[in-house]
């Protein structure tokens, strides 16, 4: 007990120790995360982008009694390999078991609140890169408020990758101490927070190993420092061993360089300088955070400092992930911010007008577009996807209520295909099995993969009855049902208006029946084939005709 309330004053201590520089920045940057937090939710009632898969891995492990299962049922026939890190689905699992949140509640809030989280551990990198309280808290609003950084982590999927980023963002901190002081505490935290990373999500582990490389050359070209890196790297991967092992025996080593020959791998040539760096500045709301970060970087270079577009490049090139970019980006914005853009105002402003409160108009003009430009987007209210609003939705109230109907009044065993990007949500939110579709597909083979992909998209862009067919005989899939949007969707994150075509097509098509229909969604029974070939003849010289009977089950109802 007396240990115990020592530990305590020595953490009360360390907090005192904060500076009221350090209290404002870190509490303006709380509130900003969740402002733009709160702006999301009210602008969306159900999460952006998808989790779908994320949480009925959660699930399953859960009804597993929280041991590794080797599959997820759902995703395409056969399911899906569990080969993900399982940190994150662990503590989703968890947490939903104890506060009883439904899959959509849980994706939508959480996400948020983690971001928010993450901006603590951010302060604290900037300020030991930057060694100035004021640049920190610059620097960590701006990163509070990039569109590519909220993309991915206060959407749905941000249940994993924000879990990634909170996890990533104190290891860097950790290395940077090591790399810098020394000390044994740093090398323990390092290793551990490594392995933490490597159990949480395979990008976010790679940046934190890209991040620890940068700080080696940066603050330790040293053998004790290539020792220390050496240490963390061998440590992080033995704690991770029980995970990699157990995959590894059950699905074989190569289910790791599978995944990593898709969604771009690490490194990538010439061709990731333009698809990271380049193509993203599409001068969209995006487009000022790009730019700002490459010109604080090359600031930084014309001033000898290599640390931190050594960073930024490393992130964007091994990684691969735009939002990576701007754990240096923004630093490298409030370094110029403040050593080019506060001098230039000083300079043009008149005598009459004090420097601090010219140079406090300048930092606050950039956080307050910086802000504005985080919340509009988290709001869907400004063009950031492919010329698209951003954080769009992949289900709405229709799809809940036609994937609840299809939960009840289907047999467990139904098999769908599903156009659109409700597919995702689908096998979660529906509990029957989807026949095409990529995700979790990456964890078996590239080829594997790409097929999927492009099934699902074709399949997706269909816009009548015959279309469909067409995709179905070709893709030699034979669902009991097809699930077809009826208005607006999407396909991959991009909008797509379902033809008015679409669902006349399927109600004079002797191919399908409608049995259910609501304002957004058409569930249509698919007529059975049988074929007339040799089971050993090829899939070209094969002809087939529909049996007898097209009707639905009598269980079913027709809802319009």
């Amino acid at each position: 007990m007396v240990r115990l309330i020592r530990r305590w004053r020595r953490l009360a201590a360390r907090v005192e120790l904060l500076s009221l520089a350090d209290r404002f920045w870190l509490t303006l940057a709380v509130a900003t995360g969740l402002l733009v937090h709160l702006v999301y939710l009210r602008a969306h009632a159900y999460p952006a982008y998808g989790a779908g898969l994320y949480l009925a891995i959660a699930e399953t492990i859960a009804a597993h009694g929280y041991a590794l299962p080797a599959t997820v049922d759902g995703y395409t026939a056969g399911g899906v390999p569990l080969a993900y890190p399982p940190f994150a689905f662990y503590l989703a699992a968890a947490a939903r078991d104890v506060t009883g949140l439904g899959a959509f509640a849980y994706s939508r809030l959480v996400p948020g609140l983690l971001v928010t989280a993450a901006l603590v551990p951010y302060y604290y990198v900037a300020r030991e890169l930057l060694a100035a309280p004021r640049r920190a808290g610059v620097a960590t609003l701006l990163f509070a408020g990039t569109p590519a950084v909220l993309q991915w982590h206060l959407s749905a999927g941000g249940i994993v990758r924000t879990v990634g980023l909170l996890v990533a963002l104190v290891a860097c901190y950790a290395g940077v101490r090591l790399f810098r002081d020394g000390g044994r505490r740093w090398l323990v935290a390092a290793t551990a927070l490594f392995g933490l990373a490597v159990l949480t999500h395979p990008v976010y582990a790679a940046f934190v190993a890209a991040s620890y490389l940068v700080f080696f050359a940066g603050l330790s070209r040293t053998p004790r420092g290539l020792a220390r890196g050496a240490v963390v790297a061998a440590g992080g991967l033995a704690l991770a061993a029980p995970w990699w092992l157990q995959v590894a025996a059950t699905h074989g080593p190569g289910v790791f360089t599978a995944a990593a020959g898709t969604h771009g791998g690490l490194g990538g040539g010439p061709a990731r300088l333009l698809t990271e760096f380049v193509y993203p500045v599409d001068f969209d709301a995006g487009a000022p955070a790009f730019l700002a970060a490459y010109a604080g970087a090359g600031y930084a270079l014309w001033r000898r400092r290599v640390l931190l577009p050594a960073w930024l490049v490393a992130a964007g090139f091994v990684v691969g992930k735009p939002r990576f970019l701007f754990v240096a980006g923004s630093m490298l914005t409030a370094v110029l911010l403040f050593e080019v853009g506060v001098p230039f105002v000083r300079r043009h402003t008149s005598r009459r007008i004090r420097p601090r409160a010219a140079d406090l108009a300048a930092v606050a003009l950039v956080v307050l577009a910086a802000v504005g430009t985080g919340t509009a987007f988290a709001a869907g209210a400004v063009d950031t996807h492919d010329g698209h609003r951003s954080q769009p939705a992949f289900v709405d109230w229709a799809d809940h209520e036609a994937m609840t109907w299809v939960g009840t009044q289907t047999p467990p065993s139904t098999r769908f295909v599903v156009l659109g990007d409700a597919a995702e949500w689908f096998p979660l939110a529906a509990d029957r099995t989807i026949l095409v579709g990529p995700w979790g597909v990456e964890w078996t083979t590239p080829d594997r993969y790409q097929r999927q992909l492009d099934r699902y998209t074709a399949l997706s862009d269909c816009d009548r009855a015959s279309c469909i067919t067409a995709h179905l005989r070709a893709l030699d899939v034979a669902p009991e049902y097809v699930y077809v949007p009826k208005a607006t969707y999407t396909v991959r994150g991009v909008p797509h208006r379902q033809s008015a075509v679409m669902g006349r097509s399927l109600a004079r098509s002797d191919r399908y029946r409608v049995v259910y229909e609501n304002a957004g969604v058409l569930v249509a029974r698919v007529t059975p084939v049988r074929s007339r070939c040799h089971p050993d003849a090829s899939a070209g010289a094969c002809r087939s005709t529909r049996t007898s009977s097209g009707r639905p089950p009598t269980k079913i109802p027709v809802v319009v």
